[in-house]
């Protein structure tokens, strides 16, 4: 028998095929609306550190650095790094660290690399996470570990804008999965002073989700702060 969509996640692989098969439904063709309407809410000065996990070819990154803002994203995918340095007409400056490949080019920094290999001193003058892809794409066994390693790692202070999707699970296979607000308070609430900044109902902006047979579908913003 076959492996769940769920089990499969779990793996590098996975992620490497759906790239190499382009199904990657999660990518937008402009910045996160959420994000743009969201930010100023974290009180952000020009020149912090925005860490972005799970970055893919995200054009979030291209809004930070606009922004005034630098960038440290990591993304296991090489093609998902080629595209990216492709279509914005970059010329970056690479070179190998234990974390993996390291790909530079004016304030935008990608590790191409696997997220759990992080340490402290890769994520130290990171002031700002913002994850909107990366908590969803993770099944929960490893949602708790990332929630327990990775964003542990991120210095005191540092603040977060987190965006989820909340869905009846049954309904659909993962990724993206559903989290709810309990599991997120869960996963965060020793590390993290956590507030619900929106929720709102986007059934209707993805028929994805209704012919696969989803009834019901929330997306929320979270500002977290670390303690």
């Amino acid at each position: 028998m076959g492996r769940s969509y769920a089990e499969a996640s779990v793996q590098p692989d996975f992620w490497h095929q759906r790239w190499h098969d382009n199904q990657i439904g999660f990518h937008q063709d402009k910045p996160t609306p959420l994000l743009l309407k969201h930010w100023p809410a974290l009180g952000m000065p020009a020149g912090a550190k925005v860490f972005v996990p799970l970055a893919g070819k995200s054009l979030d990154m291209v809004w930070f650095a606009s922004q005034g803002y630098r960038v440290l994203a990591v993304e296991l995918s090489q093609l998902a790094v080629d595209q990216f340095i492709e279509e914005h007409e970059l010329v970056p400056e690479t070179h190998e660290s234990r974390y993996g490949t390291h790909y530079i080019a004016g304030s935008v920094e990608i590790i191409r690399g696997d997220v759990f290999a992080l340490d402290a001193g890769a994520l130290a003058d990171c002031s700002v996470v913002f994850d909107r892809a990366a908590l969803i794409a993770l099944p929960p066994a490893l949602r708790q570990r990332y929630a327990s390693e990775t964003y542990a790692l991120l210095p005191s202070g540092c603040r977060g804008l987190l965006i989820t999707l909340e869905y009846r699970q049954h309904e659909k296979q993962g990724p993206p999965f559903s989290v709810p607000e309990a599991e997120v308070r869960e996963l965060f609430d020793q590390q993290w002073h956590i507030e619900v900044l929106e929720r709102r109902d986007i059934l209707e902006q993805q028929p994805s989700f209704v012919t696969e047979g989803v009834t019901a579908l929330d997306t929320v913003v979270y500002r977290l702060i670390r303690r």
